[in-house]
């Protein structure tokens, strides 16, 4: 360790005031073992230290230089600093603002590892605090005095100081003209009470009685470091462990600690944190999570085996030698714990640890949540968690101690539909009068409560957030249920926070495998039971914004499939501008020699099926048991009978092909990637589309009660007719099985689609409709529909 000669160093100091020579190879630093006695000062950092490199070049530098380094503070205080350890009779001085030289990162990690053990080696530390200037410290908090640090000296709030308060066996406290005020057995008993550290750590030291971690860390609970990573650097020494340093690393630093921790130790108070209400890694985030754990003490395992006795099964093994293990694995921290479910949930988990916060109380309790096979901690309520009387089992589980990447969600509600059908709006908890709610890692869960007339009852639907996955959940009010609304969503918001991890569970499966498409995911739910009134929940998220879309609606058909989330996938999710009633869900046909005809629409892939005759854009009908199509009607040609004055018109393509280009005869061929009966060749192709504009979407909706379940054309490639007279001239080099389709349509390719607002489950049943004729396209449907 390098250490200030403190008589060279005032001396030099004397030559420069008296402006004398100064002999520049004279050393003022040096390099020792720790066997030889020193000085050692704690203080507050400012922004007028001075390093290493600076006090040994001093001599060196031009007279401005020099004396602009020794009218610094911190520089005075390297002085006063030498001038107390030379009349204590101390040559040797350290100072952590100019001992190491922290241009060598290898001496910098090595001196924060030592730090602890050079401070508790030291002869003597010299307590500086700058802000006191009386003979004595204060008694009690005073925040008009010192604004910034918790009402106490700054000297209190950092966290640098924890260990060089403990470490120490002798600390002797100065004021800001550096007059003594005392030393730290002989102001134990108040330092205790400022700094929550038990007297007899103060007075015999950490090793005479060393507390739990838990105990440990919530010492620096209320204390603060520049730098984010020297929250965790600054406790190495107290917790008695070596890491290397890697500023840069954030809070990740802190994890590192706990790690290590784990690794070396079998005390589970580390998992014990509880100051955030946070969901995801077992490992706390900084120190301030262990605020309140000051009186915290580790459980014999015998004891705290008994004292759970009456939640065990008598036929529970519980080996012991199991507290004692838990090694860190890629997967997660490998454990042995006592269990048990909440009643009203299957993957939410109270845990038992051997720890507690006071001698007389009982085992601390932890919650935890099965998340894709590992357990992660878990934030319920800050209300009153509902007793479970299910008995402990004693598992192995994985403690997941890296987080799931949370992104904010926001859900945008369109519920006009059933306010409309005989529902009313109470309110929303939490209070949000927006119908439009952001979820975040804080706020997880929004509750709106509407009331039915028709039942008397009140529903509870909960828009969620977890482990990275929204969720929707409606719940139905008991009839003996006789809170105010508020009360009402505040406990149904509790008993969703349980059962959280399923309902984002249910959803996460009904998403999964949507492709290149989106997915939207439909439940329908009965307001009693037996009863034929359904609420129908679709919602979607936006690719483009990461946002969900929700409609609420109450359908005019009974339905009595599953109360599930099914999932459908759709086409239209990543343009922005498309709401629900926009989406389609694409068609794929059974006969895959008849799709998958490809073609670049304005520079973009677009697979194309065959087109039957005469087939037109915006042709609406159904598909029969042999995949065809047939139509019914043309929504451009039902405008006038609609009675819409929207202006829709369709939308205009540029064609090309996607493999090779054949520009010499105004021809284009659309590859099909599943048969080999070659290309179809299109002449002169123009591609059409239907829009996708507010008015289409309404025009739409506005068909939705009389075409349910219909099929809609919503692209079609258009070609012009080839001349007879060019006809063998332009075609003469195709072989026989690549006559072009063109010539016998004008429509050679299509793609069909239904809209999602035409869209019925089939356990709903089926739906008449007016326009239908003749027995045998009813049969036909019938047919298709099962």
């Amino acid at each position: 360790m390098h250490l200030i000669n403190a008589k060279a160093f005032l001396k030099r100091e004397e030559l420069f005031r008296k402006k004398k020579r100064v002999d520049y190879r004279t050393k003022v630093l040096e390099f020792h073992d720790e066997v030889i006695d020193y000085a050692i000062l704690s203080h507050r950092w400012t922004r007028q230290e001075v390093n290493y490199d600076e006090v040994v070049e001093l001599a060196k530098m031009d007279k401005v230089e020099r004396n602009q380094i020794r009218t610094r503070a911190g520089y005075q205080k390297i002085v006063d600093s030498c001038e107390q350890a030379m009349r204590d009779g101390h040559e040797w001085l350290w100072v952590d603002t100019c001992c190491i030289d922290k241009r060598s990162s290898a001496e910098l990690s090595e001196s924060i590892n030592s730090m602890y053990r050079w401070y508790e080696n030291s002869k003597v530390c010299y307590a500086y605090l700058h802000d006191v200037a009386g003979a004595s410290f204060p008694t009690q908090g005073d925040n008009s005095t010192y604004p910034n640090s918790n009402g106490w000296p700054e000297w209190f709030s950092r966290g640098w100081t924890l260990q060089e308060m403990i470490a120490p066996s002798n600390v002797q406290f100065f004021n800001k003209h550096w007059k003594p005020i005392g030393d730290k057995k002989r102001l134990a008993y108040l330092l205790s009470a400022i700094t929550q550290v038990p007297e007899l750590i103060l007075t015999e030291g950490l090793s005479s009685n060393r507390p739990c971690t838990a105990q440990i860390l919530s010492w620096a609970a209320n204390r603060t470091t520049t730098r984010i990573e020297d929250s965790a650097y600054s406790l190495l020494g107290l917790l008695d462990v070596n890491m290397p340093m890697l500023y840069g690393e954030g809070k990740k630093a802190f994890h590192r600690l706990q790690l290590e921790i784990i690794r070396m130790s079998d005390d589970q108070s580390i998992f014990a944190w509880r100051g955030s209400n946070r969901t995801g890694s077992i490992l706390a985030d900084d120190p301030s999570f262990f605020r309140g754990c000051d009186e915290m003490e580790i459980m014999d395992h015998s004891e705290f085996v008994r004292s759970l006795g009456k939640y065990i099964p008598a036929n529970e093994p519980i080996d012991e030698e199991h507290f004692g293990t838990f090694p860190i694995t890629n997967r997660g921290i490998h454990i042995w714990m006592l269990l048990r479910p909440f009643d009203e949930s299957n993957s939410v988990f109270e845990a038992w640890l051997p720890c507690r916060f006071h001698r007389s109380d009982s085992p601390i309790r932890i919650t935890l949540a099965l998340w894709k096979s590992n357990y992660y901690r878990y934030s319920t309520s800050t209300f009153e968690i509902p007793h479970t009387q299910r008995t402990l089992r004693f598992r192995q589980v994985y403690l997941a101690y890296h987080d799931i990447p949370h992104c904010d969600t926001t859900f945008e509600i369109d519920d006009s539909a059933i306010t409309k059908n005989g529902f009313k709006y109470l309110g929303t908890y939490p209070p949000n009068t927006e119908n439009a709610f952001k979820l975040t890692a804080t706020d997880p869960l929004y509750v709106k409560v509407y009331s039915d007339s028709q039942s008397g009852r009140r529903i509870a639907v909960g828009f969620g957030q977890c482990f990275g996955q929204d969720w929707i959940h409606f719940v139905f009010e008991n009839p003996t249920n006789q809170y105010l609304w508020r009360t009402y969503a505040r406990f149904e918001r509790d008993n969703m926070l349980l059962r959280g991890p399923e309902h984002a569970q249910s959803m996460a499966e009904v998403r999964s495998g949507g492709g290149r498409y989106g997915r939207v995911c439909v439940k329908h739910t009965c307001l009693l039971p037996g009863s034929t009134r359904t609420v129908r929940t679709s919602c979607v998220v936006w690719e483009s914004s990461g946002n969900c879309g929700v409609k609420i609606e109450v359908p005019r058909y009974s339905y009595n499939g599953p109360d599930k989330w099914a999932g459908f996938i759709v086409g239209g999710t990543d343009d922005p501008r498309c709401d629900m009633g926009g989406l389609m869900i694409p068609h794929s046909p059974k006969n895959l020699f008849k799709s998958r005809y490809t073609l670049l629409v304005d520079g973009v892939s677009v697979e194309f099926s065959q087109a039957s005759n005469g087939i037109k854009l915006g042709d609406y009908g159904y598909l029969t048991s042999s995949d065809d199509f047939r139509r019914e009607g043309n929504i451009f040609s039902d405008l006038k009978f609609i009675g819409s004055e929207l202006g829709i018109t369709p939308t205009y393509h540029q064609i090309n092909q996607k493999y090779g280009y054949n520009t010499d005869n105004n021809c284009v061929e659309a590859h099909n990637s599943i048969s080999y009966r070659g290309p179809v060749t299109l002449y002169k192709p123009c591609g059409l589309s239907l829009p996708s504009n507010p008015g289409f979407t309404s025009l739409l909706a506005s068909l939705s009660t009389r075409l349910t379940n219909r099929y809609l054309v919503t692209r079609v490639i258009q070609c012009t007719t080839v001349p007879s007279s060019e006809s063998s001239r332009q075609f003469s080099h195709h072989p026989s099985s690549h006559k072009p389709l063109a010539l016998d349509s004008k429509t050679p390719l299509c793609t069909i689609a239904k809209p999602f607002v035409w869209h019925q489950d089939k356990g709903a049943g089926s739906v008449s409709m007016d326009s239908w004729s003749g027995d045998e396209s009813r049969a036909e449907m019938k047919d298709v529909e099962g």
